[in-house]
């Protein structure tokens, strides 16, 4: 029998594409068995030009999949690609109607019933874990009978929707085979075709969550059990990935990577151990199941990035969505995992149906004290409405259409817009197509709340301390105060909608501020104007820094040396003493008033990360000479009369050689 195994059409320039690892364990538990498997990647063909967007694009893949001549069809099916699956299948069925169509994923998985009753085309939907069922399906599709008594699978028999019972999970996750990825193009294939700097392989690492989130259909598939691959099957399957597939990077998919600390450290070791340590990583956590000695472990290991799912900053809307986890170890933990050299993305969700301004109020300061705290990246989104969930099920006869939220996006294949038969089937059946609606919530209109979620990130990376001190100072709702930026920075530049880029609150969040001070009064927080210079100067570095030069200084020629100061460091003198200001920020501690103390900064990016030093006015005035022509012997006796006070010349040169060297170490002068 052969069988094609489908990852429908999808593109969204900002999501990078990776293989498609659920179709690939179907393929892999097919092989052994008289069966002719394709795995066909049509995200991967539209990136690679193979497949053109356009109004012929599902004509276009009906026809690539019946050239493979199949007796079954298999599409994994997610919310975003549910639309395109079923019209692929209907051009499937008008061309060879024997064609077995079969639907797997969670959204199918929670739908089953009305797929089928809705979608003729479809014939069988496997729910839930699909390894085994999908094989046992084809056999009996190959042996001439139906899907009678196969768990797992709800399917059409005449009139009729049969749902047999419910499959046993498979308590043993190693007993899987592990994936083979001849299935697909090499890693490489994904990474050009991607622009991605590195090969990215998708490790499964477990499976299910045993926590009761409203919106989360993940802990629902599985039953609210959890069950991992075992540490040793982890790291023999990267190592064969990075040594056989050219994988240079892994994502590790599993919502509760750090839930069992035993596993944790057990994997890391593992890895450690086979030297795998250099290849890269990335994983999720929660807040609450790690602390700073598992980090360094972790970061040793090869984790460079980890998402945390925040959620809100308010405990209404915490209890509301039972998400029972104490924010406020959110600035310690961003502080610790930064430290220890990982990134740490912090995942917001605004607008829950039964959220009011404050709440929405309460996230957007979370955010915005995360930014403060660390470098982090911020994602903040609206709640996505999945099948299954309580959310969908409490709250499905709310929804409506009004924005297009980030996982909405993705089938815009016809000029940039949607295929006017996408938009047909989605507005005929919410509860289907439900993450491409809305909640309504009382706190704010869904077109602002979107707003918020597409630019106000932005604030958190750039602007958070004087964002959340001009809110405080003025009494203004954050949202309220965001919207307005919004909306000046709109009229400001003369544009149609509204828009917001780096470059636009680079060069003119400054202005909007003055004209505020000037609408509402001078800031009681003279330091407010001052933060805000501060995190313009920290912005201006980030944008003009260079690669980092090593520096070698011969300290008994030292003299000779001709010094250049690194043209990308900044040097601003401040009224107030801002690293004083920025650490009570970082405590939590937002004080009124602070004496006027000048302060000189200076300002240096590396990578991505900024290094400001507070130095002192012989520093400033040496930097300032440092033009590479001067040696140093010349520069040291014009500072002298300003510098030297008592000593003599010769003394002062000494004390000078040993933060000369300084300087030179931490890449602020050269050769």
């Amino acid at each position: 029998m052969k069988i094609a195994l489908i990852f429908p059409p999808f593109y969204l320039e900002s999501l990078y594409n990776l293989p498609p690892l659920g179709l690939v364990n179907l393929a892999t538990a097919l092989k052994g068995h008289p069966h002719q498997v394709v795995v066909m990647d049509f995200v991967l063909a539209i990136r690679q030009g193979a497949l053109k967007m356009g109004r012929a694009l599902y004509d276009d893949c009906a026809e690539m999949i019946l050239e493979q001549a199949p007796d079954v069809v298999g599409f994994s099916a997610q919310c975003t690609t549910y639309p395109c699956i079923i019209q692929i299948s209907e051009g499937i069925k008008q061309r060879k109607p024997d064609t077995r169509i079969v639907l797997g994923g969670h959204n199918a998985s929670f739908l089953d019933r009305e797929t089928l009753e809705r979608f003729p085309v479809i014939d069988a939907i496997v729910r839930g874990e699909g390894e085994v069922t999908f094989k046992e399906l084809v056999t009996a599709y190959e042996e001439g009978k139906d899907e009678t008594g196969i768990t797992g699978v709800t399917f059409r028999h005449g009139k009729d929707i049969v749902r047999n019972r419910e499959r046993e999970l498979v308590p043993d996750l190693d007993k899987f085979p592990t994936p083979d990825y001849s299935f697909l193009p090499s890693f490489s294939q994904y990474r050009d075709a991607c622009s991605l700097p590195r090969s990215i392989a998708i490790i499964e690492v477990g499976r299910g969550c045993p926590h009761q989130c409203i919106y989360c259909s993940e802990s629902i598939l599985w039953r609210r059990r959890t069950r991992t691959f075992s540490p040793s099957r982890l790291v023999s399957e990267m190592k064969n990935l990075h040594e056989n597939h050219e994988a240079e990077c892994f994502l590790l998919a599993y919502d509760q990577f750090t839930a069992n600390r035993r596993f944790v450290e057990s994997f890391c070791r593992k890895v450690i151990e086979n030297e795998l340590n250099h290849l890269p990583w990335y994983c999720i956590s929660r807040l609450d199941s790690l602390d700073s000695s598992l980090l360094a472990l972790m970061r040793e290991a090869g984790c460079e990035s980890m998402c945390y799912g925040i959620d809100s900053g308010s405990k209404k809307t915490l209890a509301f969505i039972r998400k029972n986890i104490n924010h406020e170890i959110l600035y310690s933990r961003v502080v610790e995992t930064a430290d220890q050299g990982i990134i740490p993305t912090l995942s917001f969700v605004i607008g829950f149906p039964e959220e009011e301004r404050r709440d929405i109020d309460e996230t957007l300061t979370l955010a915005l004290r995360s930014g403060i705290v660390g470098n982090s990246n911020p994602l903040i989104q609206l709640p996505t409405v999945l099948p299954g969930t309580d959310l969908h099920i409490r709250y499905g006869k709310r929804l409506v259409r009004k924005a297009d939220t980030y996982f909405a996006l993705g089938l815009e294949f016809d000029g940039g817009k949607r295929l006017e038969s996408d938009e047909e089937l989605i507005n005929a059946d919410p509860m289907i197509f439900s993450s491409f609606y809305n909640l309504p919530c009382p706190g704010l209109p869904i077109e602002e709340l979107n707003l918020i979620a597409q630019y106000f990130p932005l604030m958190v990376q750039l602007y958070p301390k004087s964002f959340l001190l001009l809110s405080l100072e003025y009494k203004e709702s954050i949202s309220g105060l965001f919207i307005s930026w919004l909306k000046w920075a709109k009229g400001y530049l003369k544009r149609e909608q509204i828009t917001l880029s780096p470059k636009d609150c680079y060069l003119h969040f400054r202005d909007f501020v003055s004209e505020l001070m000037i609408e509402r009064g001078e800031p009681e927080r003279r330091h407010l104007p001052e933060v805000l210079r501060y995190e313009n100067v920290a912005i201006e570095v980030a944008r003009s820094s260079g690669e980092s030069r090593p520096f070698h200084i011969d300290l008994h020629h030292m003299k000779e040396f001709k010094p250049m100061a690194d043209e990308n460091a900044i040097v601003e003198e401040f009224d107030f003493d801002l690293p004083v200001i920025i650490l009570d920020m970082k405590n939590g501690n937002f004080q009124e008033s602070y004496y006027a103390e000048k302060t000189v900064l200076i300002f240096q990016q590396e990578g991505d990360i900024l290094d400001v030093y507070e130095i002192n006015p012989f520093v400033r005035d040496f930097l300032e000479t440092c033009d590479g022509k001067t040696d140093l012997s010349a520069i040291l006796r014009q500072l002298f009369t300003r510098h030297g006070g008592d000593m003599k010349e010769e003394d002062f040169f000494d004390s000078c050689a040993e933060g000369v060297k300084s300087l030179g170490e931490k890449g602020l002068i050269g050769i």
